[in-house]
């Protein structure tokens, strides 16, 4: 790869704990103010009279190298007095807030009540933490991701914390996204003319991928940008790593293979990264498609499939090149 590559803007689009592994990979991979991260924030939530942003704190954590290393999400060197007096008061503890993570929600709330905006809070705390990346919500408005079940509908963290994804998923929706203006940053990024290329990091397609996408204006704005949008699968030998994205799958009579995925985002995406593990399903892919290592289990393996993804997007753009040169058919 050339010098020049990591120069250019890159956009990568992301949920929380798998999207962040792979957004920790570009920052170290990249010049760290060429990288911009949009994230879902259809997981936001008010509890306990406080507004959560989950997708948003644990790509702050990870990549300000804060995050619990055991469980992916909330900081590191936690303690819990709050939950424990929480839990003994009888209160709602089956959102675990540690009690420094419950200092930038009280934080965030504070802001907000203040007038600012979610993308003005959320560059305070990227300041703070010495960040040099941009991390931007998806929205500055509110949108809400409803699992629809048997037993109606759920708001996400009741499904997917409170009830532990055990409800059955017969659809999603993202109440708000059609009235929701994507931020400013993510549109200017969509339309700048030197971006180099756009990530969609390996998170839940379904439900960390499919809020972003539904703010109005996105997919034109991906089919019709100057850089090549590429897909990383977050599926392994037909499950996914961590989360519940081949249970709805499933449920919702998708197959689980990378093919389903390269489907899912066919209309946006000029490639799909898949697992090494999963070399055979080439053949049943008709973008254009490298099987890499693509589990990360520690900084190294996301610096490499960093790498991996952007020496991809500059032979994608390389092809572009050429198709516009009349050189290939």
């Amino acid at each position: 790869m050339t010098q020049d590559f990591h120069d250019t803007p890159v956009l990568a689009l992301c949920g929380g704990v798998g999207g962040a592994k792979l957004a920790l990979g570009l920052y170290r991979t990249l010049n760290a103010d060429r990288l911009t991260l949009v994230v879902n924030t259809g997981d936001d939530f008010k509890h306990l009279g406080l507004h959560i942003s989950p997708d948003m704190d644990t790509v702050l954590y990870t990549l300000a190298e804060r995050s619990n290393k055991e469980t992916g999400w909330g900081r590191e060197n936690e303690t819990w007095t709050f939950m424990s007096v929480l839990k003994e008061l009888g209160g709602e503890d089956w959102f675990q807030l540690g009690d420094g993570d419950l200092a930038l929600h009280v934080e965030r709330t504070r802001r907000l009540a203040a007038g600012q905006r979610l993308s003005e809070v959320s560059e305070f705390f990227r300041q703070h933490l010495g960040l040099g990346a941009r991390i931007v919500p998806m929205s500055d408005d509110p949108v809400q991701t409803v699992i629809h079940t048997p037993d109606g509908a759920l708001p996400f963290q009741a499904y997917f914390v409170r009830d532990r994804c055990q409800h059955t998923v017969k659809g999603i929706s993202f109440e708000g996204a059609e009235c929701a203006a994507p931020t400013p940053v993510f549109v200017e990024q969509l339309e700048d003319p030197s971006l180099r290329a756009v990530v969609i990091c390996p998170s839940n397609p379904y439900l960390s991928v499919d809020p972003i996408l539904a703010l109005p204006g996105i997919l034109d704005a991906l089919r019709t940008c100057v850089s090549p949008v590429i897909a990383v699968s977050p599926i392994v030998r037909g499950e996914a790593l961590k989360g519940p994205t081949t249970k709805i799958m499933r449920e919702l009579g998708v197959a689980r293979s990378n093919a389903a995925i390269a489907q899912h985002y066919e209309e946006i995406i000029d490639g799909l990264i898949i697992d090494e593990a999963d070399s055979a399903d080439l053949d049943t892919i008709t973008l254009p498609c490298i099987a890499t290592a693509t589990i990360m289990k520690n900084l190294n393996d996301r610096i490499r499939l960093a790498q991996s993804v952007l020496d991809f997007a500059e032979r994608l753009d390389s092809r572009r090149g050429d198709a516009r040169n009349g050189t290939v058919s």
